[in-house]
């Protein structure tokens, strides 16, 4: 395998770079923020994850069902750790309002997995060919942006530090770099790939519609919140098309 993989893999991290640095930059509309976040998850679960999984089931036959129980379990992961982790914390509206970093970590984390992922897909691209190889990456570069936005979205809103938040940023920078670097060690069978991808929608399905949009209206619901979901959701739809 050439270097280009690995040369195109630095473009996600500074595009990664950019998503996050953007969000710190705008702490005091962090509403705004989130609810281009959501629309932008949104539109990654409907015009890439999904079109991806149907894709990979019509092509090698796969049974449907299994991506689809993949996908439900993601969901009900993530809700069963967050409803379990702040079970102690039932009775908290009574002391005021109150976010939970764990949360937010844990959040970071698994979109830093993705992002890992992420690289692996561009490697396994080019083993297929060149050309096989540009057309993930740029859809990944092209929304690699968002899931640097989406991880310090998730971190600051849960109440980390900016600090705190900058080294999840970086983490889900670097993970590409490294997926990309560890297809040259190992292949991924499509039939783990779209397992993989059927959990992952799950996961992101929950925090967009179950944390993040409603943490955007939240205090400042307006039109433009409103407004700027659906510009994410737009955004993505011309950069999974035009990719």
């Amino acid at each position: 395998m050439s270097m280009i993989p690995v040369l195109l893999s630095i473009a996600t991290f500074v595009s990664t770079m950019a998503g996050g640095i953007t969000a710190i930059k705008n702490l005091k509309r962090l509403h705004y923020v989130l609810g281009f976040t959501a629309g932008v998850i949104l539109g990654v679960i409907a015009f890439d994850l999904l079109p991806e999984i149907f894709r990979l089931v019509a092509e090698h036959h796969f049974d449907p069902t299994k991506p689809m129980i993949a996908l439900v379990i993601g969901f009900l992961v993530f809700h069963i750790f967050e409803k379990g982790l702040l079970i102690h914390h039932a009775h908290e509206h009574e002391y005021g309002d109150h976010k939970h970093p764990q949360v937010g970590v844990l959040s970071a984390l698994a979109l830093s997995g993705h992002s890992f992922l992420d690289g692996v897909g561009i490697g396994l691209g080019f083993q297929v060919n060149t050309a096989v190889g540009v057309a993930v990456a740029i859809a990944v570069i092209g929304h690699d942006f968002a899931d640097g936005l989406n991880t310090v979205s998730l971190m600051l809103t849960h109440k980390n530090s900016i600090r705190k938040a900058s080294k999840l940023l970086l983490l889900d920078a670097i993970a590409p770099v490294l997926g990309v670097g560890s297809t040259f060690l190992f292949q991924l069978a499509d039939s783990q790939l779209v397992i993989y991808l059927g959990f992952f929608t799950g996961f992101l399905l929950y925090i967009g519609a179950s944390d993040i949009l409603p943490q955007a209206h939240e205090e400042n619901s307006s039109r433009w919140t409103i407004a700027l979901t659906v510009l994410g959701a737009s955004l993505m739809f011309v950069v999974t098309r035009f990719a």
